[in-house]
């Protein structure tokens, strides 16, 4: 049964904090605008690019489905899931805006490889070490995990949480009637947490791991999850992950696809298919791709041009469907979220 006071209090929270960031994001355009001053102008996509009226109506919807999650009893409503007091989350702001002209005169240079120079990169593959998305110290220092959480909000306008609660939906519809502690959940390239500690609010039982390439990214999990111990946070290759066959009746993957090579996607489904159950499920959330949804396609275009993306472009066109398909892992459903798509599978 709909409960819409949940729902209505779930989405006034949410749309004040997301209201904050899409302030966050209008003042950060006008920071990098004078950054850009008497630059080469702006890149302009060939394909169609959606309207401020149509990313405004979109961004809302992602939270109204969020918020209708709630009220019919998918999960409950979650709180913000952000780390530390309002000064600590202050000061990750100061930070952010801090790195600005770091970052802007990397993307100006083209220089997406700096952490290469750094000692931290050994035994690490060579696609991972980059400076994704220009940022300072790419995946590999304290300094960059502790920002990465607020940078993707802004970015995405206050919405990426809510966007990554959507896979708690097929994750509840596959709970329901289950015994939660009998389940084992597996999130591949865990970052810094934020997912596994909503996970853990909506589904307090399900026995659940992170494996995460990036010990700093690990370490602000540890911080942030420190009052759930039960999860473990393991430093893990998604191409190789130290999980036995049919270990996992579920396993996750958020915003990784993108930052992989194709072949390397391959393996990593696989991997992702080896230690599945039969029947259990695999929820995958990235990027939306080229066709997706209408008048987008422009502004994926143009997405790693101002942010170092390497794979990005290659990925905007891969056959996902068949990638899993061949991986043994069976389409079940699929539905789009603001920016991303959300798609789940079954392991054959």
């Amino acid at each position: 049964m709909s409960d819409p006071r949940a729902m209505y209090g779930h989405l006034a929270g949410q749309a004040v904090r997301a209201g904050g960031y899409y302030g966050l994001y209008e003042l950060m355009n006008r920071v990098l605008r004078r950054f850009d001053a008497g630059e080469t102008p702006p890149y302009k996509p060939k394909g169609p690019v959606p309207s401020m009226a149509q990313l405004r109506r979109d961004w809302l919807e992602v939270l109204l489905v969020d918020a209708r999650n709630v009220g019919d009893g998918l999960y409950p409503p979650i709180s913000d899931d952000e780390a530390g007091t309002l000064f600590d989350h202050l000061d990750r702001l100061r930070a952010m805006f801090a790195d600005l002209p770091s970052s802007t005169a990397r993307r100006k240079s083209g220089d997406g490889a700096e952490v290469t120079r750094s000692p931290q990169t050994q035994k690490l593959p060579d696609y991972y070490v980059q400076n994704f998305h220009y940022q300072t110290g790419g995946y590999l220092t304290d300094h960059s995990a502790r920002i990465y959480d607020v940078q993707v909000e802004t970015l995405f306008l206050g919405a990426a949480q809510a966007m990554r609660r959507h896979a708690l939906k097929p994750i509840s519809r596959f709970v329901r009637g289950r015994d939660q502690r009998g389940l084992r959940l597996l999130d591949v390239a865990c970052g810094t947490g934020r997912f596994l500690g909503q996970l853990a609010q909506a589904f307090p039982g399900i026995k659940a791991a992170g494996a995460d390439l990036s010990l700093p990214y690990l370490g602000e999990a540890r911080r942030h999850l420190k009052e759930r111990p039960a999860i473990k946070l393991i430093q893990a290759n998604g191409e190789a992950l130290p999980f036995g066959d049919a270990s996992q009746d579920i396993v996750t993957s958020i915003f990784l696809y993108h930052e992989l090579p194709a072949a390397v996607r391959r393996r990593v489904s696989r991997e992702i298919a080896r230690v599945l159950k039969p029947g259990g499920i695999f929820v995958f959330i990235d990027s939306l791709q080229r066709g997706d949804k209408e008048g987008y396609d422009g502004l994926l275009e143009a997405f790693p041009v101002r942010f170092h993306e390497p794979y990005y472009a290659q990925y905007l066109r891969d056959d996902l469907d068949l990638m899993f398909r061949q991986a043994d892992l069976k389409p079940k459903d699929e539905t789009h979220a603001f920016l991303s798509k959300v798609v789940t599978r079954v392991r054959a």
